[in-house]
């Protein structure tokens, strides 16, 4: 039985979003340019609550803590928070949650023909094929990522 390997993108926590409180943070009205400098002033266009941008579904969606460098290559990186919403269904080429032999692992999900396949996003790594013999299951389709720069 092929195990996941423990320094592979992994899950370390879980976190249901708090819809109660409500952060609302300043939006600017003009997009922010990333070639030449442009002045912000009188630019304001109200406030954005971001459980508005990044949660499609609060009953099925998921806050999820990672760790480890297997899906660098796809931007998420060790420490990164993930958001997961378990009401969509999977798709080929999705970055999915998964459940390998009771552990959880975050990959790309592959699917060809009768094979279904898990990629990682780091070339180190080499993608972890299905067999019958594993218990597989897909736990929930990452819809965004949430990233420090610093």
């Amino acid at each position: 039985m092929k195990k996941v390997k423990s320094n592979t993108l992994r899950v370390t926590r879980i976190l249901k979003p708090d819809k109660r409180v409500s952060v609302k943070l300043p939006m600017f009205l003009e997009a922010v340019s990333a070639g030449f400098p442009s002045p912000a002033d009188d630019y304001m266009e109200d406030r954005l609550d971001l459980n508005d941008h990044l949660v499609r579904n609060p009953a099925a969606t998921f806050f999820v803590r990672v760790t480890g460098d297997s899906m660098i290559e796809a931007g998420i990186h060790s420490g990164d928070i993930l958001v997961v919403d378990r009401s969509l269904n999977p798709k080929d080429n999705n970055i999915v949650i998964a459940v390998i032999d009771g552990e959880l692992t975050v990959k790309r999900l592959r699917t060809q023909k009768t094979h279904v396949y898990l990629l990682p996003e780091n070339k180190n790594y080499k993608p972890i094929e299905i067999t019958s013999e594993m218990s597989f299951e897909v736990w929930g389709v990452v819809t965004n990522v949430i990233h420090n720069l610093a």
